[in-house]
C-alpha cells in the first residue's frame, strides 16, 4: 500500500500571529518554563535586523520551526559575520520524518543568499537525535566544549543536569556541507566500517539487559592521555540519555561528566567532531568520530 504524501509547506515567518504561533509551539516541546520562552515581540524584532525565523506547516498548523540571528566570529583579520542558530523544534507528533533536516536545508539556503559563510549553534553532546542530525546528516562539525553554558536550566527537557553544550559550526559553502545536503547525498558510513579499520574506541557504555538502568561508564581516570598520532577516535555515548535521566539521574550526570571530561581532553589536542555512528540493535549503540585537526574540512 503506498503511503499518502504529505505536503509540508515551509516559509519564511515574519507577522506577529506567526510569531506568536511559534511562541506556542515552543511551550509543547519544551514545557516547565514559561521564562524560557522566546517571546513574539524579540523574535520579530530578530528578525527585523536580518534574523531568521523559519516554519514548516501541515495544512493551517505550524509544526515545526528554526530560529536564527546575526552574529559574529573572529579572525586574525578581524570580526566577520556568521549567523547564530538559536532554536530548533518539531512538533512531538510529526518527528522522526525529516522535518529538522528540511528546515536546517531551508535555513542554510537562506543564509548563504545573505553572503555569510558560517552558522553556528549549541546543542547538548549527550543527545544521540540532535547529534546524528547536526554531525552526521548536515556535516557540521565541533571542537568547542561549553560547561554549563545555559546555567541552570528549568525546563522538563534540561532540568537537574549541568547544561554542558557543543557548540558546533555549519560552514556554509564548504564541500562537506554541500554533498551532504545535496540530492546525491554522501552514504553514511557505518559502525562496522569504521571498526574493520581498526579505529580506537576510547571508551565503552558497556550496556547489560537494561541499558536504561545497568549502563556504566569505563572512566578513563588513570589511564594515559590519547595521542594526537591516532588520526582518528572514537568516543561512545549513551544511545538514549534521556531514558536513562528518567529512572537514574546519578548515572545521567556521571555520564555528563565523563563526557566533559573526555572532549575538553580531546578538543585540547587538536582534535575535531567530524561525524556521528548510530547503529541499532539490542542495545542500540552511539558514537562519535572525531578526527585529528582542521585538515579534515
Amino acid at each position: 500500500m503506498v503511503e499518502p504524501r504529505i505536503d509540508w509547506i515551509i516559509r519564511i515567518l515574519e507577522s506577529p500571529d506567526e510569531m506568536r504561533q511559534v511562541e506556542e509551539l515552543q511551550r509543547l516541546v519544551w514545557p516547565g518554563s514559561e521564562l524560557d520562552v522566546v517571546p513574539a515581540h524579540m523574535l520579530l524584532a530578530a528578525v527585523h535586523g536580518g534574523g531568521l525565523v523559519v516554519g514548516v506547516y501541515l495544512d493551517s498548523a505550524l509544526v515545526g520551526f528554526v530560529f536564527g540571528f546575526p552574529g559574529l566570529y573572529f579572525t586574525p583579520d578581524g570580526p566577520r559575520a556568521k549567523h547564530c542558530s538559536h532554536m530548533l523544534a518539531v512538533h512531538p507528533d510529526y518527528r522522526g520524518q525529516g522535518l529538522g533536516f528540511r528546515l536546517k536545508r531551508a535555513q542554510w539556503q537562506m543564509v548563504r543568499h545573505q553572503g555569510v559563510d558560517l552558522i553556528t549553534w549549541t546543542y547538548d553532546p549527550l543527545l544521540s537525535r540532535n547529534a546524528y542530525l547536526n554531525i552526521a546528516k548536515l556535516g557540521a562539525v565541533c571542537n568547542t566544549y561549553l560547561r554549563n553554558f545555559y546555567g541552570d536550566m528549568r525546563d522538563e527537557l534540561n532540568v537537574g543536569l549541568p547544561s554542558d553544550r557543543f557548540q558546533v559550526d555549519w560552514w556554509v559553502g564548504s564541500w562537506r556541507v554541500n554533498r551532504r545536503l545535496s540530492k546525491r547525498a554522501r552514504r553514511l558510513l557505518s559502525l562496522d566500517q569504521f571498526l574493520s579499520a581498526n579505529v580506537q574506541i576510547i571508551n565503552t557504555a558497556s550496556p547489560s539487559i537494561d541499558p536504561t538502568t545497568k549502563m556504566k561508564v569505563k572512566s578513563r581516570r588513570g589511564t594515559k592521555p590519547v595521542s594526537v598520532e591516532e588520526a582518528i577516535l572514537m568516543v561512545e555515548i549513551p544511545a538514549d540519555i534521556l531514558a536513562i535521566k528518567s529512572v537514574n539521574p546519578a548515572l545521567a550526570l556521571e555520564w555528563r561528566l565523563h563526557i566533559r571530561s573526555i572532549f575538553e581532553d580531546l578538543f585540547s589536542q587538536g582534535y575535531l567532531v567530524t561525524d556521528f555512528v548510530y547503529r541499532p540493535g539490542q542495545p542500540d549503540r552511539s558514537f562519535y568520530v572525531l578526527s585529528n585537526g582542521e585538515s579534515t574540512l
